[in-house]
């Protein structure tokens, strides 16, 4: 029987050249100029799906972008693998970063890929990951050995927060239904490091706005005597962490678990040079909450960041102004049982609480999602590690990612399924960033691994 190693062999070139082709089509979600090079994404991941092998596939309309599904049902006897995976981009700006076009794919070899990488944006998020599950059907349908039902929902607005995907998935649970969830969003700690990961971060977004007199004021008349926006929010900002930068905001830690330290423990057997961690990011030292690792603070600990702040005059030469308005976008990182529309709320109340006298303070929530943990000793994850076992020879590292997948919580509410989070991509990607990649070999590998999932999966439920 061949295996899927063998299989990738003989089409190694095809699964590539047709990876690329994708990748030249820039559907930026984000962008209306981009609405036909979307809805063109879509056509050709459905194309793709058949293709593949699934029996059918079709665009289902949304309010926005359409979701593409397929499917390709054995038997009602036999379990359901669900596969999530989105066709929508990141906007590729800054262009002048990117060493080649965004959307004019080059392979090129890197110190982490010798046998080279695709550069363009989408390579690794998402289109590189969610391929590899195509190619992966496409291997077990035609050398008869898909062992159970698979079904794919590949979405084209998660770049801009997923807002039509809750509606879809209400509506469709009969449809989606399934067994387990598969997504490849994520990465592993190293090519010889295999690791699949465990946990998510929630996410609460907002912004926030101050606003004091009613116009702007020349800074020397008026300096002094009027309270200055940029400066009151700089105030505000600063005083949400307390010397130990401990998130200072009444009940933020209410429903914050302790892990354990025979889990942080097994967290720590995860390799990781401090040294080299600092170099990438060309720091002379690491910044966090006191008495936890890099790791831990970036993973299973909850955070709160500025992305963003403006105000003033900000262009070229000088303006001696006191701004009428000063503005910030600030996103907290949450972790499981933290519920981010309470975080949001406890945020609005205590912001608007240390204000003084002078301003007014407007608190507007964008948009947030739940944290996500899939248990070590639950069947999907025991098919992954065995998965990886296989492929890699080594068994994966389980690990709790800092990121945030909202749709994942939302799947398990709607579905009542869990997730299995298979990514193969690396931290240095690129993703969201100018010369964003996906190293040759991962994208193969992942091909490779994925179909013992199917099989492990299958077993193990029987």
């Amino acid at each position: 029987m061949q295996t899927s190693k063998e299989y990738i062999a003989v089409h190694r070139e095809r699964f590539i050249e047709e990876l690329i082709e994708l990748l030249k089509i820039p559907s930026v979600s984000a962008d209306s100029a981009f609405s036909q090079d979307v809805l063109d994404t879509a056509e050709a991941v459905r194309q793709a799906l058949l293709e593949s092998g699934c029996d059918t596939a079709e665009l289902l309309e949304t309010q926005g972008y359409p979701i593409v599904y397929g499917e390709k049902l054995i038997s009602p006897e036999l379990p359901t693998v669900l596969v999530y995976g989105h066709y929508d981009v990141q906007p590729p700006d800054p262009m002048d970063l990117w060493n080649s076009p965004p959307f004019e794919p080059v392979i090129k070899t890197t110190g982490l890929h010798p046998d080279g990488a695709i550069f363009a944006r989408g390579a690794c998020d998402d289109k590189g990951q969610m391929y590899m599950h195509l190619k992966a059907v496409e291997f077990m349908t035609r050398t008869d050995q898909l062992p159970c039902n698979v079904k794919f929902m590949i979405e084209g607005e998660e770049e801009v927060g997923s807002k039509n995907l809750a509606a879809f998935v209400a509506e469709n649970q009969e449809k989606l239904a399934n067994d387990i969830i598969l997504i490849s969003d994520t990465g592993m700690i190293a090519n010889d490091v295999p690791s699949i990961t465990t946990g998510l971060r929630g996410l609460s977004y907002v912004e926030v706005e101050v606003t004091g007199p009613n116009r702007d004021l020349h800074s020397g008349l008026y300096g002094g005597a009027v309270a200055n926006p940029i400066n009151i929010l700089t105030k505000m900002i600063a005083s949400l962490h307390d010397e130990n930068n401990h998130i200072a905001i009444p009940g933020f830690y209410d429903k914050v678990t302790e892990l354990s330290q025979e889990e942080r423990a097994e967290m720590a057997k995860a390799p990781f040079d401090l040294g080299e961690y600092q170099r990438a990011l060309d720091i002379d030292s690491v910044y966090g909450e006191k008495s936890y690792t890099t790791n831990e603070r970036n993973s299973i600990r909850p955070t709160l960041d500025v992305n963003g702040i403006w105000g003033g005059y900000t262009g070229e030469g000088a303006k001696t102004v006191i701004a009428s308005k000063a503005y910030a976008k600030i996103s907290m990182r949450l972790v499981p049982h933290q519920d981010w529309r309470e975080i949001t709320q406890l945020f609005k109340e205590h912001f608007e609480k240390i204000a003084p006298r002078g301003v007014r303070i407007k608190v507007i929530p964008h948009h947030g999602g739940q944290g996500y943990v899939t248990p070590t000793d639950h069947i999907g994850y025991q098919a992954a590690s065995r998965a990886y076992q296989t492929t890699f020879g080594k068994k994966p590292v389980p690990q709790r990612s800092g990121g945030s997948i909202p749709i994942v919580s939302l799947f398990e509410k709607e579905l009542q399924s869990k997730t299995i989070l298979m990514g193969f991509g690396l931290d240095s990607d690129a993703i969201h960033s100018p010369n964003e990649h996906f190293g040759i070999w991962n994208y193969l590998k992942g091909i490779e691994t994925i179909p013992y999932f199917y099989r492990y999966f299958t077993e193990l439920s029987q």
